[in-house]
């Protein structure tokens, strides 16, 4: 493998293919610091951009036998980092919204700890009550604040898969708040945890 300075992509990429760990090396101290400038100049955050670095690096080796001759690396790598970039900012603007919903309720609809406390069991009652796999698909969503595709690469289903299963959790919970005397927790459901 040819020296940082000598970089060569093409060199690179036939490497990777042949599993040679020195042209990974060579890549990452070729593209590592680019790819972590871009991706702190949208987060804002050393440690979520570390983060995304490493995402990318690991899945250019892990799919190294299927990159194409014909795509750049270097836009293969930017392409998988702002594809990651964009999934942290909606997962933490989930999680912001989440938590602001959280904080509205408080004040708004309980109007002391029990009440709240009361209110939360009862959501958390009713998740017991989902299948196994729903939940999960469900808490992946809407508490991890995963994407559907994200959910379904992870649990190896379809897209189509998942957002069935969130449909039939979201229209189970609003039934069993219904029937539990709960509208208010059902509509902060739907507001604070509806489909995305």
């Amino acid at each position: 493998m040819k020296l940082a300075r000598d970089f060569s992509e093409a060199d690179c990429l036939r490497q990777l293919k042949l599993d040679d760990e020195r042209a990974f090396d060579a890549l990452f101290r070729h593209y590592g610091s680019l790819v972590y400038r871009f991706a702190c100049g949208y987060l804002k955050s050393r440690a979520d951009a570390e983060e995304i670095v490493q995402d990318c690096f690991l899945k250019i080796w892990e799919k190294r036998q299927q990159l194409r001759e014909d795509v750049p690396l270097k836009g293969y790598l930017f392409t998988t980092a702002h594809h990651a970039i964009l999934n942290q900012l909606r997962r933490s603007q989930h999680h912001l919204r989440f938590q602001t919903h959280v904080a509205t309720l408080r004040p708004s609809v309980a109007t002391n700890g029990a009440e709240y406390s009361e209110m939360e069991a009862l959501y958390q009652a009713a998740l017991e009550k989902l299948p196994p796999k729903r939940r999960q698909i469900f808490m992946l969503s809407r508490q991890q604040g995963l994407s559907y595709s994200e959910i379904a690469q992870q649990l190896n289903l379809s897209v189509k898969t998942v957002e069935t299963q969130i449909m039939q959790a979201l229209k189970f919970l609003r039934t069993y708040f219904r029937a539990h005397g709960s509208e208010i927790l059902g509509v902060l459901l739907v507001l604070a945890l509806g489909a995305r």
